[in-house]
């Protein structure tokens, strides 16, 4: 028997941009709609990556949210909306400690209750 999600579980997400007026729009959409509770914006990042057979490399922003269970894949779907690459980065990730009143933060931002 495994467990069942939690929807209040924090998790970390990833989202790659290819420069740092995409990312900074689509961080700034995300806190405003409660995706997010906090994305930070980290530019010099360099891909390497297979695309359409070929080996890419190409110089990215990365995204780090903050977020919860319930909220990752509607801040999938939105990514996926908003972001002009073909198949966007995104990637999720439970987060099993942290702070409890910056993890309590979060689940409170993200709530469905800012809609």
């Amino acid at each position: 028997m495994g467990t069942r999600p939690d929807p209040e579980q924090v998790y970390l997400s990833y989202c790659t941009c290819p420069d740092l007026e995409t990312a900074q729009a689509l961080a700034r959409t995300l806190v405003a709609e409660h995706l997010a509770a906090c994305v930070n914006v980290l530019p010099g990042l360099i891909s390497v990556y297979r695309w359409q057979a070929r080996i890419e490399t190409d110089a990215e922003v990365l995204l780090l949210m903050k977020t919860t269970q319930a909220r990752v894949a509607d801040l999938a779907a939105r990514i996926d909306s908003l972001h002009p690459y073909e198949v966007p980065e995104v990637i999720s990730h439970p987060i099993t400690a942290g702070h409890p009143h910056y993890l309590d933060w979060v689940r409170q931002c993200t709530a469905n209750t800012h809609r």
